[in-house]
């Protein structure tokens, strides 16, 4: 008998015993005596069977290692050697700035190589990364613009007006088309962020100072960042969408305290179809519940929530994002802006630092440290974000 032919005759004997509990039991829900031995002589023939049927695996997995042949060539390809990161992305750099962190002499000697105006060292770049994508995850502006790293200003030309073509009859002259370009400048604002550790915790080796760091000025930058995007002046600061100079506004709501149906269609199609593929919805939470309510002339609300985990809400079809710091309801705001938010560009200046300020705070047994960052934000092409403004 082939051990095919074995599992098939286990897996009948096991049907058979389930059939036969569910016939024989009686109204207690238990077997005879009688049926009780011969459930058991059945049980033993199932072990039994199982038994032989890993036997034969075991035999066959032996027959299969006996047949392999005795030498086997040599197919894995040979290890290859790994370059030295070097720089900020260096082990050593990292080790250092952690020693620098908690006060100690560094090893390798190379943060020398990494200080900036402000007498702070550069940060390593896995830190680096640590605070940006911290700033990812409490930035809903940064996760829908356009983000771009420079290492300068940066002078971004931009077509103002267009070229027209027109029918020439023959030998006639041609018409000249004078397009027009302007510009717009990536400019680096300073934010900086300064907080104070114990020295009893810094001597603590078991505290993970890097990543409280990290984590501490991610989340303050991201708060200051994310404001400064949606409202923020331009001066000393980077331009929010949610003003004068960030959008383009062409719809104005009927009152400065509700918003219609109507407004939001009529906002749509103010943008253009292009921008329209990728368009998103962006407003305050504390506007989602006036939102919510409304209702299409079948009676069927606008708002669409979403049905699977991390993906955003739907209005009228967009996917709708919040801000806690897009301007809320009320005489004269801009509300709700709409548009494709990749015509929003964040510039990173390249290099964040953290400073360690040593006599400070030393009479109260804490050290202190000073985090910076430049960075500018402003609407490229208001065209491609629409904003709806409430009644003045």
């Amino acid at each position: 008998m082939t051990i095919v032919e074995m599992r098939e005759k286990r897996a009948k004997l096991w049907n058979t015993m389930e059939g036969f509990l569910d016939t024989h039991r009686n109204d207690k829900g238990v077997l005879s005596a009688e049926d009780d031995a011969t459930y058991a002589n059945m049980e033993k023939d199932l072990s039994d069977l199982t038994n032989e049927i890993r036997r034969m695996e075991r035999r066959d997995a032996m027959e299969a290692e006996l047949s392999k042949p005795v030498n086997q060539p040599i197919t894995a390809q040979p290890e290859r050697h790994q370059p030295e990161k070097q720089g900020r992305a260096s082990n050593a750099y990292k080790e250092d700035f952690g020693r620098h962190l908690r006060g100690k002499a560094p090893i390798h000697n190379v943060l020398s190589e990494s200080v900036d105006q402000d007498g702070g060292y550069i940060v390593p770049e896995e830190f680096e990364r640590d605070i940006v994508t911290g700033l990812d995850s409490a930035n809903v502006i940064r996760s829908i613009a356009k983000v771009i790293t420079t290492h300068n200003d940066r002078k971004i030309p931009i077509a103002v007006g267009h070229s027209s073509a027109t029918w020439t009859a023959e030998n006639d002259p041609y018409t000249e088309s004078n397009p027009t370009f302007g510009q717009k400048e990536i400019d680096a604002h300073k934010l900086t962020d300064l907080i104070r550790v114990s020295v009893e915790l810094l001597q603590d080796a078991a505290f993970p100072l890097e990543q409280y760091i990290a984590n501490e000025f991610a989340r303050a930058f991201g708060i200051a960042e994310e404001q400064a995007f949606c409202v923020g002046t331009g001066v000393g600061q980077p331009t929010g969408i949610f003003t004068e100079n960030g959008g383009q506004c062409q719809i104005t709501a009927a009152a400065s305290n509700a918003i219609t149906a109507d407004e939001l269609i009529n906002l749509i199609y103010t943008l253009k179809a292009p921008y329209r593929r990728n368009a998103k919805f962006l407003m305050n939470d504390a506007t989602i519940p006036y939102i919510r309510r409304l209702k299409d002339g079948n009676g069927v609300y606008l708002w669409q929530p979403s049905l699977q985990a991390g993906e955003p809400d739907k209005l009228l079809g967009y996917d709708l994002y919040t801000s806690p710091y897009a301007p809320t309801m009320a005489a004269g705001a801009f509300t709700i802006a709409f548009g494709d938010f990749k015509n929003y560009w964040i510039g990173d200046r390249a290099g964040r630092t953290v400073q360690r300020l040593n006599e400070l705070y030393a009479t109260n047994g804490q050290i202190g440290y000073v985090a910076t960052e430049r960075v500018d934000g402003k609407v490229i092409l208001p065209e491609g974000i629409q904003l709806l403004k409430m009644k003045p």
